[in-house]
């Protein structure tokens, strides 16, 4: 049973790197043809899908958060990891990993991790 938990800081400056990493068990994130995501939910608003990478290392982006995204992997550690540049306090949210695309849709999630962006 393929089980993923999002990990990092919890409060995250105004300008900083926001980083998190999901640790993935029970299955390789090098598995063909799975791809591994990243969800925010902002307070109130809905999902929004941020990026993802495929099982071969390539990556995706929402065009709304590609300029100031990285989406990558450690395949020793089976983990993929978020790096989020120049954070504002409208980059609050819980943070989800999972796997899946938008496109074709995902079916196992973390449980997310709230991340507040604060001075």
């Amino acid at each position: 049973q393929v089980q993923l938990q999002e990990s990092g800081p919890g409060l995250v400056k105004p300008s900083q790197r926001l980083s998190l990493t999901c640790t993935v068990s029970g299955g390789s994130i090098t598995t063909s043809y799975y791809a591994w995501s990243w969800i925010r939910q902002p307070p109130g608003k809905g999902l929004e899908w941020m990026g993802h990478i495929e099982y071969d290392g390539s990556p995706y982006y929402s065009p709304s958060y590609k300029s100031r995204t990285s989406v990558s992997r450690d395949t020793s550690k089976n983990q993929f990891s978020l790096q989020l540049d120049s954070v504002t306090p409208e980059d609050t949210a819980v943070y989800y990993c999972a796997r899946g695309s938008w496109s074709e849709g995902m079916d196992v999630w973390g449980k997310g991790t709230l991340v507040t962006v604060s001075s």
